[in-house]
């Protein structure tokens, strides 16, 4: 039976969330256990990229994008970024890496991409300390569109564990996959709305923030500090795609999972 039908008793689902906070644990604890930083790890990749931008658009050029405070605007969509180019990376290693554990385990083998969205997304949430900290400084308003914010983080997990049930199992069975994925992060990070808000993109291109799930989702995050980066399609588009591609998501990995088995 499929690993992903199986979780459906509520003993199964005890055990299964039981594994999953067991690996998930594990896999915090070896990130930070020989590190000398520690959690600073979390918040060190996006505070560079965004000093980077925010150098690079308000001392060098003219800056004709996003929002004052700039640094607010680049961080509440940096950290998300973060988590999603984290975790999609981790999926292409997902059952490579512990391939015996993965072959002889009776869990249902989805948790091995669930426990990657969670553990990514745990260090996601210990690092918005960080935006609150800038929004602080910078004087950033926040208002009631911090309400969104709970709906971004379960659009970008449901996001997240479909892309995961689809790239994991194709990496086993097609290795240069790893490789192409990598690539399309590079161009998927400036097709997205990060160093940009959706209202910057030209009349030709608004059709991408319709297609790309992240353009919602990151004005949902913004919609705190930025309520006017709202954007009705971009937030309906994401709901809509995020929730494709979990279901193409658990399809794929039903089909796929008896050849990952067998290559691995």
């Amino acid at each position: 039976m499929s690993s992903v039908r199986t979780v459906g008793a509520p003993g199964s689902l005890r055990r299964y969330l039981h594994s999953l906070w067991l690996l998930t644990a594990r896999d915090l604890k070896v990130r930070y256990a020989t590190s000398a930083l520690g959690y600073l790890w979390s918040v060190l990749d996006p505070l560079v990229m965004s000093g980077i931008y925010w150098f690079v658009f308000t001392q060098i050029f003219n800056r004709g994008v996003g929002e004052d405070p700039y640094i607010v605007f680049l961080i509440t969509a940096l950290l998300p970024w973060v988590w999603f180019n984290a975790s999609v990376n981790d999926f292409t290693r997902a059952f490579n890496k512990d391939a015996r554990l993965v072959r002889s385990t009776a869990i249902p083998r989805s948790i091995w991409v669930n426990r990657i969205v969670l553990s990514k997304g745990i260090e996601f949430l210990c690092s918005l300390p960080v935006l609150i900290g800038f929004a602080a400084f910078a004087g950033a308003q926040a208002g009631w569109g911090l309400l969104w914010f709970p709906l971004a983080v379960l659009l970008q997990a449901m996001l997240l564990v479909g892309l995961g049930l689809i790239i994991a199992p194709l990496c086993v069975l097609w290795a240069d996959l790893e490789r192409t994925t990598r690539l399309v992060l590079r161009a998927l990070f400036y097709a997205s709305p990060v160093i940009y808000s959706v209202h910057d993109l030209p009349a030709a291109f608004a059709d991408i923030a319709v297609i790309n799930p992240l353009a919602g989702i990151f004005t949902l995050y913004r919609a705190g500090f930025f309520p006017d980066q709202w954007d009705t399609p971009a937030v309906v588009g994401s709901v809509c795609v995020s929730v494709l591609v979990l279901g193409v998501g658990i399809l794929v990995f039903r089909r796929l999972e008896p050849a990952v088995l067998k290559e691995l």
